[in-house]
């Protein structure tokens, strides 16, 4: 019999799950410190954020570029060298008549002829040395030999071998700790790969895994670096699958002081995600008890203190202070790799949110006033105002004449009277039946059904035949 992978990879189609930007749009974002930016990720994540930046930043082009260049010369991946300094040797070309602009950097063949090499006989070692452990049956040997292939994969940028065989050693984890990591693992690898129903998937085995480790060792100490890695990882999926408020609850879930997974985010990462799906889906009591009050994540919005104020001043109603804020960091957010494609659909959330808690406490308003604390014209507003009527956000009428919103009536006491009237018949159906099942009982008006192996005139019957009979029966 052939032998079944542990699991088979997907991978994305060139138009899915790929950020909603259009790769000509260029955003100025110049006030992102690069170096600091750059800093806080490594592996393949660095790479490919500063790739991102590249793509989309007019402003920081040549520097992501040139840093990306240098990084991956760290790396076995030779692939990504060779892309990246066809890139930027184009930059620089297209920008030939710009004095101050250095000269493109040569190709470093000598580091590609020797990087290849190393690479190719690391391979060949690694495979020899787990095929020996394969031979002596060693499962911890085992186990290590496909996560030490796994690294080489993923350092020459081979995401879908690096995947195989972290999933492989699966079936050679002796403890809870090895099962744990190989998830994380996997975990990491699928968000590179943005499959997130496998991110989904396997952050519920890491949970369930140390859940029953817990209940197994009820002296031990959770993990809560492990946790919060977990919690980051099912936020960033969530957000991909755009179920924003399952994203928000696990990204203000998160430990502050445990928050280390430099391959996949930074805590300002999380500050961002967390903040802007909170504040586009979470009611106002959640705002406060699960983001401006928890001592947690509350760290995480002293990293970004902009967005901090903005949440602050939502909370405090002060909605033009909280949207002019938003839109300064726009730009910041319209580069991020994994935010960037849901900017504008949370940020239509948000302002859709504030819109709705501003008429919420009255009878009418003043458009005019709605305008000035909204910091749009009156004509803008009432269309705004109006397709939220349409969706059934917000009950009222406009006075397009007058520029005015009223609220509906809606009629409290008819509705109550209502919903009274329809309790009352669903009891008097519910009473109707109970009687007349308790008087069917009360003459033993019941059908039974014969044993399985019994005739029913002279005819022996099936048991799906008997099922028939036993469904047709009005009481059992």
């Amino acid at each position: 019999m052939a032998s079944i992978e542990p699991m088979q990879v997907d991978l994305p189609e060139d138009n899915e799950n790929v950020a909603g930007l259009p790769q000509e749009l260029v955003v100025d974002s110049s006030t992102l410190d690069l170096d600091s930016y750059a800093s806080q990720y490594i592996g393949h994540a660095k790479v490919k954020r500063l790739e991102y930046l590249a793509d989309h930043c007019g402003s920081l082009k040549l520097d992501a570029l040139r840093l990306a260049l240098i990084y991956s010369q760290t790396t076995y991946n030779v692939e990504n060298y060779q892309s990246l300094h066809a890139k930027l040797t184009d930059v620089i070309n297209s920008h030939s008549s710009d004095a101050n602009l250095p000269s493109p950097p040569q190709l470093d063949t000598t580091w590609i002829e020797n990087t290849a090499k190393k690479s190719s006989l690391k391979l060949e070692k690694l495979d020899t040395d787990l095929k020996n452990y394969k031979a002596n049956s060693i499962k911890e040997s085992i186990r290590r030999g496909h996560d030490d292939l796994g690294d080489h994969y993923l350092d020459t940028g081979d995401l879908c071998n690096a995947l195989k065989c972290y999933s492989r050693s699966r079936d050679y984890c002796t403890s809870t700790k090895h099962h744990i990591s190989m998830n994380l693992n996997v975990i990491k690898v699928s968000i590179y790969l943005r499959n997130w129903s496998h991110v989904n998937s396997f952050v519920n085995k890491a949970v369930a895994t140390a859940d029953y480790a817990d209940r197994e060792r009820k002296d031990a100490v959770a993990d809560a670096a492990t946790e919060t890695k977990l919690k980051c990882a099912a936020g960033i999926a969530e957000l991909g699958l755009k179920k924003y408020k399952a994203a928000a609850k696990s990204f203000v879930s998160a430990s502050f002081d445990y928050c280390d997974f430099p391959e996949v985010l930074s805590p300002g990462n999380v500050a961002v995600y967390g903040g802007l799906t909170a504040l586009a889906t979470f009611e106002r009591s959640e705002l406060h008890k699960l983001v401006l009050g928890s001592a947690s994540f509350k760290q995480f919005l002293d990293l970004e203190p902009q967005l901090r104020d903005a949440v602050s001043a939502f909370y405090a109603s002060s909605y033009a202070q909280c949207l002019r804020l938003l839109d300064g960091l726009r730009n910041v957010f319209l580069v991020d790799i994994y935010l960037a494609e849901h900017v504008g659909v949370l940020y239509s959330q948000i302002r859709k949110k504030a819109l709705c808690q501003y008429f919420s406490p009255y009878v009418s308003a003043d458009m005019n006033a709605m305008a000035t604390a909204f910091n749009t014209d009156v004509g803008s507003l009432e269309d705004e105002v109006m397709a939220l009527i349409l969706d059934g956000k917000i009950a009222a009428r406009i006075d397009s004449h007058n520029k005015i919103v009223y609220a509906k009536d809606t009629h409290a006491r008819t509705a109550t009277f209502e919903r009274g009237l329809e309790i009352c018949r669903d009891y008097e159906r519910r009473c109707k039946a109970l009687t007349l099942r308790a008087a069917l009982l009360r003459i033993q008006l019941h059908v039974k059904l014969p044993p399985r192996d019994a005739d029913i005139g002279g005819v022996s019957l099936t048991p799906s035949q008997h099922n028939q009979i036993g469904n047709s029966s009005p009481l059992r």
